[in-house]
């Protein structure tokens, strides 16, 4: 399975939707309190709304860390060295993509999509994350079948 043109598209398009969020989330982890941090995850100017949203900020932080990246990284090396494990990868973390867009969908449109307008929002603060998710699932069970 050698990796094709798709397969690039696909790893530059991660790579541009994932690395940028994993900086805010490094950030969101070493200064949490920090206006660095709320200017990224939130907004510039902004407020935590509550302690819970600033407690669930804190988790996704650390679930990206410990889960998203970890399997960005290593479904990439398998991709990219032909490894059915490694579109296997690919499979379980567009299926967690197009999850966590869900979940943001429902959870955080409302005050997100006001702050940042329709353009942002349906590319990199929502929608790259799920179309990512859903090429990359389709594509990786298309190779894996």
């Amino acid at each position: 399975m050698k990796p094709t043109i798709f397969t690039w598209i696909l790893a530059v398009f991660g790579a541009i939707t994932f690395l940028p969020l994993m900086m805010a989330q490094l950030i969101m982890l070493f200064k949490p309190q920090s206006q660095q941090a709320k200017d990224l995850i939130i907004g510039k100017g902004k407020e935590w709304r509550d302690h819970t949203h600033y407690r669930s900020a804190l988790a996704f932080a650390w679930a990206d860390i410990l889960v998203i990246f970890p399997l960005l990284i290593l479904s990439s090396i398998g991709v990219f060295t032909g490894q059915l494990w490694g579109y296997t990868l690919w499979l379980v973390l567009g299926i967690l993509s197009i999850y966590f867009s869900i979940l943001f969908w429902v959870l955080e449109k409302s005050y997100t999509y006001s702050a940042v307008g329709w353009l942002a929002y349906y590319t990199y603060f929502w929608g790259f994350f799920l179309y990512w998710g859903i090429c990359t699932l389709v594509y990786s069970m298309i190779i894996i079948i």
